[in-house]
């Protein structure tokens, strides 16, 4: 399944993501992994997206990280540090380092994101794209004019399993057309993690770091 991003001419791209610290990242993965194991599931899945977001054109790319870099960090990317405050605060502050232009935000929980699923560059007609996840958030959130992201996000109740329908239908409220991409499933717990990464392309990182520890008897 693929999908094309609709947007006027080469976007921003952002990731939002935390550094893969043991403790601090994927503390539901604990038990059956360790912390040092759910820390190395998150690098994974996050140099995965990184590298994926790195073949997709872009106007820029940029890392909105709470952290700092590591060698899972790859070149060719702008980093800006989180600002403080709520998910949604911190998503509607990453939009504000963009420039004119349509930006497209997505997190680190689906290291099974394909350059297919992104789609072509430059195609028009949409104020907005939104990705939904299976658990009832979104991995994929963007706008045509990234100015418009604050007064749209701030304020819409993050990890609960309304969370996308309620900024979809924000979007939708504010008089944007929008543009669906597909559903897909974050990594929050070990079942997902192991249905993720049945999903993830050839190479993933994520998969391979996966079924290392399923061979360990994970």
């Amino acid at each position: 399944m693929s999908a094309r991003l609709p947007v006027t001419g080469p976007a921003t791209l952002l990731v939002i993501a935390k550094e893969p610290v043991p403790g601090r990242v994927k503390t539901r993965l604990i038990p059956p992994y360790t912390p040092q194991e759910a820390a190395a599931l998150a690098e994974a899945a996050l140099a995965d997206t990184l590298h994926t977001v790195l073949k997709v054109p872009a106007r820029r790319r940029v890392l909105v990280l709470d952290g700092a870099p590591g060698p899972w960090l790859p070149p060719g990317f702008d980093i800006v540090p989180q600002e403080t405050g709520g998910l949604d605060e911190r998503i509607a502050a990453a939009f504000g380092h963009c420039d004119h232009g349509p930006a497209l935000l997505i997190g680190m929980d689906t290291p099974q994101l394909t350059t297919d699923l992104l789609g072509d560059i430059g195609c028009e007609g949409h104020d907005a794209w939104f990705g939904p996840a299976a658990d009832g958030g979104f991995w994929a959130l963007g706008f045509a004019d990234p100015a418009r992201a604050a007064a749209l996000v701030r304020g819409v109740p993050m990890s609960t399993d309304r969370t996308g329908s309620t900024q979809r239908c924000r979007l939708v409220e504010a008089g944007l057309s929008v543009s669906d991409l597909p559903e897909l499933r974050d990594v929050d717990t070990a079942t997902d993690a192991v249905a993720v990464a049945a999903c993830c392309p050839p190479g993933s990182r994520f998969a391979a770091t996966v079924n290392s520890y399923a061979e360990a008897g994970r």
